[in-house]
């Protein structure tokens, strides 16, 4: 189930009910509530992880009720929402889902999550990597600078071509 679906204008523009809003007012919004979190309550949230050839699966088990902010991701990455309802907000749109629920977030994306329901989430990345820290450093942007600077080297390396004459 998925509700309240924004409609993709541009690569930097989403429509949400007739209003235009650029990722950027997104992004800065999920930092804000990011920021106000710092002074409530942390909870820990119980994470496993799963390794197979070629392929890491982290899963979170989430109760019903919290807030949670997300990582900036520097990749496609493939999420699967096996049990529980929630709303996730992200410069992909703000929508409602309700298990099961499988899509491929897009780079850049930091999501904000309220949880309906006990919620199991899965993000699954592509990787023979076992060192957690170096599977974080290589997916996972700390700020959007980092992420800005990893999109440009990627940008300059897909442009340069040889040239065969």
């Amino acid at each position: 189930m998925m509700e309240n679906s924004p409609q993709k204008i541009s690569e930097e523009v989403y429509e949400f009910g007739g209003q235009l809003i650029p990722k950027s007012e997104v992004r800065d919004y999920i930092a804000r509530i990011e920021e106000a979190m710092k002074d409530g309550v942390e909870i820990d949230i119980p994470v496993n992880h799963h390794f197979s050839h070629g392929v890491y699966a982290r899963e979170m088990v989430v109760p019903k009720g919290v807030l949670l902010v997300g990582k900036i991701h520097k990749f496609k990455n493939l999420n699967i929402m096996s049990k529980g309802e929630i709303s996730v907000l992200s410069i992909d749109g703000c929508v409602k889902m309700q298990a099961p629920f499988t899509f491929v977030g897009s780079p850049g994306s930091k999501r904000l999550f309220y949880m309906h329901e006990d919620t199991v989430w899965t993000t699954i990345h592509g990787t023979s990597e076992t060192d957690l820290e170096k599977i974080e450093s290589e997916f996972i942007a700390k700020n959007y600078e980092e992420l800005l600077s990893h999109e440009e080297k990627n940008l300059i390396t897909a442009e340069v071509k040889p040239w065969l004459g």
